[in-house]
């Protein structure tokens, strides 16, 4: 364990200033599905500005269909009801031509259930399974249709071109399927910018060992993982790619709900520091916060856990 991955936000960045958690084994990242190219720009040069020679990481985005356009409030979801959305209230306008009437949609990390009811170039008709308000910005992810779609989107073009002007030192490669992805960005990018290559999808898993050969870095995103293996099969799959990285000699980081409840909380849940304490001994190089410091309220804590819980791992003695 080496390295841990930020995610700068409203409050690590701006409410909590990186010099109060900076050390040399940080990995500030910026999430590319948040904001416009411009206020991703914003992001860099602040963090550039704070900590001169921060690691940065642009996290793209990649071909995850997205909402956007929803009215303020967001669209109110009522278990066996249907609702509609138009094709511009996705980032992916022809969404609708991937989609057949029975196909089952999940949104939100899963929290959210759909299936389609019909699809055009009008209208998008679901039914919901689930209680909820859905809000921009959330992906709605459906088995089996990502062959179909550009691997990426305008957005992810325009940020690797950011990451070539600021010579950023990590790109996080979303929703890798085949190898082919790695090439095709890899010919898009500045030598100085290493690729941290995402597995979060079944197609990643399948042809792991084509990918693992070419890259030295990545990461393993549950979160959308889940969506395509199933919940229940996390924990299975975690193990299979952990040790297959391994052998590759590729180094792996781990992401998605480390320490949850640290969000909310000042201290974790007694879980998550067994989880994160076995996921030290797993042979991991780092771990990834997302909303923990992106977002949460307690940003210097959810740190110092990390590197209390490494320190922890490093001691054989016992006292009793």
């Amino acid at each position: 364990m080496k390295r841990f991955i930020l995610t700068v936000g409203p409050a690590l960045l701006n409410e909590v200033p990186l010099t109060e958690v900076h050390d040399e084994r940080n990995i500030y990242r910026i999430n590319g599905a948040h904001g416009s190219v411009e206020d991703i720009e914003k992001y860099i040069l602040k963090i550039r500005e704070q900590i001169p020679d921060a690691d940065i990481l642009m996290d793209l985005p990649g071909n995850k269909v997205r909402t956007k356009n929803l009215p303020n409030g967001g669209v109110s979801l009522e278990k066996g009801k249907t609702f509609e959305l138009s094709s511009d209230c996705f980032n992916y306008t022809e969404f609708y031509k991937h989609l057949k009437p029975g196909m089952t949609a999940w949104a939100n990390d899963s929290i959210f259930e759909f299936e389609v009811v019909s699809a055009d170039a009008e209208k998008i008709v679901f039914l919901s399974k689930s209680e909820g308000v859905l809000i921009n910005n959330k992906g709605v992810h459906i088995r089996g249709i990502h062959n179909e779609i550009p691997f990426l989107f305008e957005k992810d073009r325009q940020l690797i071109e950011l990451a070539n002007k600021w010579a950023l030192s990590f790109v996080g490669l979303s929703f890798v399927r085949r190898p082919e992805n790695i090439k095709e960005v890899r010919a898009l990018l500045g030598n100085k910018t290493e690729i941290i290559t995402k597995v979060e999808t079944l197609d990643a898993v399948n042809n792991l060992n084509d990918i693992l050969a070419l890259t030295k870095y990545i990461l393993v995103d549950r979160g959308d993982l889940s969506t395509d293996v199933g919940v229940n099969k996390i924990p299975r799959f975690q193990k299979y790619i952990i040790d297959k990285a391994l052998f590759f000699d590729v180094k792996v980081f781990l992401a998605t709900q480390i320490l949850k409840s640290m969000e909310t909380k000042p201290i974790p849940n007694i879980g998550e520091v067994e989880a994160l304490y076995h996921i030290y001994k797993s042979g991991v190089y780092g771990v990834q916060m997302s909303e923990e410091t992106a977002v949460g309220q307690y940003v210097i804590n959810c740190v110092r856990v990390l590197y209390d819980m490494l320190n922890e791992v490093g001691s054989e003695h016992i006292e009793l």
